[in-house]
């Protein structure tokens, strides 16, 4: 018994250490300087939670708890897997993993709600394990966790281009309304009389609206329907861990559903709406301003970009989802340094929700190893434009359209935006003359200070580093 004792204590010592790394760890992630270094507490802290629970046995005589070596084993596939696949991904689809990767966070939440009600559903009321608290709390989760899954699917699906951006049909929020409610009262009808069919039909429900929530929304608005499901994910690990007793699980589920829950709370103010009205408007959809957008754009060649770039003294640059398509974060440091040794201010403008998920450029600039003090946010930024000679956008679109200030009419009215507008002169490097994620047309492309530079990003940077040398014959000022 005292050995017993002494391995629980060990245990619950472990959970607790592991929820310090966690929430140190997350704590961390907050600094571009100290990320790296709070992944890998983090990593450490669940490490540390998932070798102290293959110890967590109630059965007497049993070292570990049953079926470890089923876990083992598949947690040693699902990580040779991940390991992989992550060293594979792309820096574009990097938000598709990540969508994918919260998807099976709530589904396995949702599993763990299943295991426990379809569990106490074949047992009778008086000899089921569950109180009536754990099982209000495992339908909560299972509720939660099982939209999580479904939803981040058809995220992942819209961001991978598997899907149109909107789906749209008469009627649909009475429809999903419908399917909430009757999952709602399903569930809560479960609590008291757990029946196999009865569970079955709620998570049938439950996941079916996750996928009917999920149709509507715009693509423009995906890094925040990621970051709300993170939330979600979070907190049914939460509410599951209850249920199981673990107090790993109950730290981790909520440190991360409150992080979560306030980082989409940060993006959807930084759009300058509501989190409702990112779930249930039409943004992101596609569709024009009302205004009609006079003059034209007017394109630049690589070298006269130089020679503005080489008669500047301050520079801005501006990243955006472009330049993870074509991969060009390495060649624009590049560019970037070449200015900087030509005496040359150069800064790095980053607004919260440019890319397709949270802090997409930083990492896109971290990983091209660009100072963390030349990078910007955009409410730092801002005041700069004015005394900026040259602004540079590469990739990015609706983030910086002055259509958000000056047309009520427009769907991103109102959303805070870098002030790229107010720049001396202004280059904008795309590939194209097509719209941003929004599907709305830029202002800024069209300005009388602003010229279009026609190219790949990569091939663009190497013709602009080429040009500088050309103007002063490869030396600096």
């Amino acid at each position: 018994m005292e050995t017993a004792k002494i391995v629980s204590l060990l245990i619950q010592a472990s959970y607790f250490a592991a929820a310090v790394l966690l929430i140190l760890g997350i704590k961390r992630m907050a600094s571009p300087v100290t990320a790296r270094s709070g992944i890998q507490w983090a990593g450490i802290g669940v490490l540390i939670a998932v070798i102290a629970t293959f110890f967590h046995t109630e059965v007497p005589g049993h070292v570990l708890i049953e079926n470890a070596v089923l876990i083992f084993i598949a947690i040693a596939a699902s990580t040779a897997i991940a390991w992989i696949w992550g060293k594979k991904v792309a820096m574009t689809d990097m938000p598709q993993m990540v969508a994918l990767y919260n998807g099976m966070g709530g589904g396995s939440a949702a599993a763990i709600g299943a295991s426990a009600l379809l569990g106490a559903a074949t047992q009778s009321h008086f000899e089921s394990h569950l109180t009536t608290t754990q099982t209000l709390l495992a339908v909560i989760g299972a509720l939660i966790g099982s939209i999580s899954m479904t939803g981040s699917i058809i995220a992942w699906a819209k961001l991978d281009g598997r899907m149109d951006k909107t789906f749209r049909f008469g009627g649909q929020k009475l429809v999903n309304g419908a399917c909430f409610l009757a999952a709602l009262l399903i569930g809560l009808y479960s609590v008291w009389h757990l029946q196999t069919q009865w569970i079955i039909l709620f998570f049938a429900l439950a996941l079916l609206f996750g996928v009917l929530m999920t149709l509507p929304i715009g693509g423009a608005d995906m890094p925040v329907v990621i970051s709300l499901y993170n939330a979600f994910t979070g907190l049914a690990v939460g509410f599951e861990g209850y249920v199981q007793g673990n107090i790993a699980l109950i730290i981790a589920g909520t440190v991360v559903g409150a992080a979560g829950t306030l980082l989409t709370r940060l993006m959807a103010k930084a759009m300058n709406r509501s989190i409702a009205n990112v779930l249930f408007s039409n943004f992101g959809g596609g569709g024009a301003s009302a205004q009609e957008i006079k003059g034209s754009q007017k394109p630049i060649e690589a070298d006269d970009a130089a020679s503005l770039l080489y008669m500047a003294d301050n520079v801005i640059i501006v990243p955006g989802y472009g330049m993870a398509v074509a991969q060009a974060q390495h060649k624009i440091w590049e560019l970037s340094k070449n200015l900087i040794a030509r005496g040359k201010s150069v800064k790095f403008a980053i607004h919260p929700v440019a890319g397709r998920m949270p802090g997409h450029m930083n990492v896109l600039l971290a990983e091209a190893g660009v100072p963390y003090d030349l990078i910007a946010d955009m409410d730092d930024i801002n005041p700069e434009f004015p005394n900026c000679d040259v602004a540079i956008v590469i990739g990015a679109n609706d983030v910086v359209n002055p259509a958000a200030k000056t047309d009520k009419s427009s769907p991103i009215y109102g959303m805070p935006i870098l002030d790229v507008a107010n720049a001396k002169q202004t280059i904008v490097i795309k590939r194209g003359k097509g719209t941003g994620f929004a599907g709305i047309e830029n202002e800024l492309f069209y300005q009388d200070n602003t010229r279009m530079l026609y190219a790949d990003g990569q091939d663009a940077a190497n013709k602009l580093i080429a040009g500088l040398k050309a103007v002063d014959g490869g030396g600096g000022h």
